[in-house]
């Protein structure tokens, strides 16, 4: 029997409402019991000062393999994702071939499981081949494992199809994940559309291009009593839409990333790409209206949207280069640093949008430390100051606005299935 026990640390579990300072002792890969002294045989290690925590779960990652190993692979995504605090991950289906068949999710699972890092769930296809034309095969896809069917990279255009994937995936119990974007209103966009881009001369991206779609879609999910899930929010009309609609009753839940709720369009003056994201870095009322849905529950989950395009793509010119930005490594010392120290969210609230509410969107086991549970663990370190270093990421791209920031907050030990698969080192 192997033993693990996490001594003295603050224990924050939001699935269980629990905070507290005690021991943690997981036994043979699972959540044994907590506030025990000692344990024969265990591995003991020292939390005090830290936080422990289930392990942070992404929604909404691009690990581009197959078919972009240049950007990505399976391996280098998983590895950045232990060093995020991340324990499980979804994977969105916008690969070469798309996710849209059982043997490209098997691919996905064999090369997971060979890499050994983190868990790994596929997000499948809600098209064949992504063209937005003829449904995929969703009962074979979600039998070989698909947690979730989206198009992302694209909106899912037609209504019928999208209406009929709802109601299709009420068998299964999935939810549909889509990308909200009106592309009429979007061609040769660069950036969010305003006073700034009028300025510097770039297609707009307005923020009625995500609202109109995000309002056919929760209109599609409450006649059909579908599940929505809408992707990577940025308007602050389209929280304003999903917020109401949740008060009625329709079964919409939504994700912010940290880039959205921490940079605006103004730096785009910069002309550098690492800030060309699609939805776009907005103004600061929508980035004022992405806390105000994350400190009042309209926005479920925090996601990164980790989408690593290699440096030779990126350095381009702005109307050229790819939209995307990696953030599995970032993203928690920008939850720290820019939603707990302001004192916008406690570590309860946060944690609660990094674990068990994306466990719950996509329908896993995960993201409690509930007794019994499997034993995927974080441990924090809250104070730790860092500075961000692209050249140390280990995601085989290193496309990020926030190189040089400094930041609190990190993960210091991640533990997966009860055994330790991530220890920072030193300055590591």
């Amino acid at each position: 029997m192997s033993r693990l026990l996490i001594q003295n640390g603050r224990v924050i579990d939001p699935s269980q409402k629990m905070d507290r300072v005690t021991n943690l002792l997981i036994e043979d890969g699972r959540v044994a019991a907590f506030d025990v002294e000692s344990a024969g045989g265990a591995t003991a290690l020292d939390a005090s000062g830290k936080i422990v925590a289930p392990g942070l779960i992404d929604i909404h990652v691009h690990l581009r393999d197959p078919g972009k190993e240049e950007d990505e692979t399976i391996e280098t995504g998983t590895a950045a994702a232990l060093a995020g605090g991340f324990t499980s991950i979804a994977c969105c289906p916008n690969t070469d071939p798309p996710i849209d068949s059982q043997g490209t999710v098997e691919y996905i699972k064999q090369k997971a499981a060979r890499a050994d890092n983190c868990n790994v769930y596929a997000i499948a296809c809600v098209s064949k081949n992504r063209e937005g034309k003829e449904l995929a095969e969703i009962g074979q896809l979600v039998e070989a494992g698909a947690v979730g069917i989206s198009d992302d990279g694209a909106p899912v255009y037609s209504p019928e199809l999208l209406r009929r994937a709802f109601e299709y995936c009420l068998m299964f119990g999935i939810p549909v994940m889509n990308h909200p974007e009106i592309l009429e209103l979007t061609q040769n966009g660069v950036m969010h559309e305003g006073v700034t881009q009028l300025v510097l001369g770039l297609g707009g991206i307005p923020a009625a291009a995500e609202d109109v779609m995000v309002s056919r879609d929760v209109a599609l999910a409450e006649a059909t009593r579908g599940r929505l899930h809408v992707m990577h929010v940025s308007s602050g009309g389209s929280i304003h839409i999903i917020r109401r609609a949740k008060k009625r009753g329709v079964r919409v839940t939504t994700e912010v990333t940290p880039h959205h709720f921490t940079l605006t369009d103004e730096c785009l003056r910069t002309f550098d790409s690492n800030y060309k994201m699609n939805p776009p870095l907005r103004g600061p009322g929508h980035v004022q209206a992405c806390i105000e849905g994350l400190q009042d529950g309209t926005i479920d989950c925090i996601v990164t949207d980790h989408a690593p395009h290699a440096k030779e793509k990126k350095m381009r010119e702005l109307d050229q280069a790819p939209f995307g930005v990696v953030g599995l490594e970032t993203a928690l010392g920008l939850v720290v640093t820019r939603l707990i120290e302001p004192g916008h969210l406690t570590w309860s609230q946060a944690l609660e949008k990094m674990t068990i509410n994306p466990a719950r969107v996509i329908g896993v086991p995960k993201g409690t430390l509930a007794a019994g549970a499997d034993a995927d663990v974080v441990i924090i370190d809250p104070k730790a100051r860092w500075k961000v270093d692209p050249g140390k990421f280990l995601s085989k791209s290193s496309n990020t606005p926030f190189a040089g920031w400094e930041l609190t907050g990190r993960a210091e030990t991640v533990i997966v299935g009860g055994k330790v698969k991530f220890q920072r080192q030193g300055e590591q």
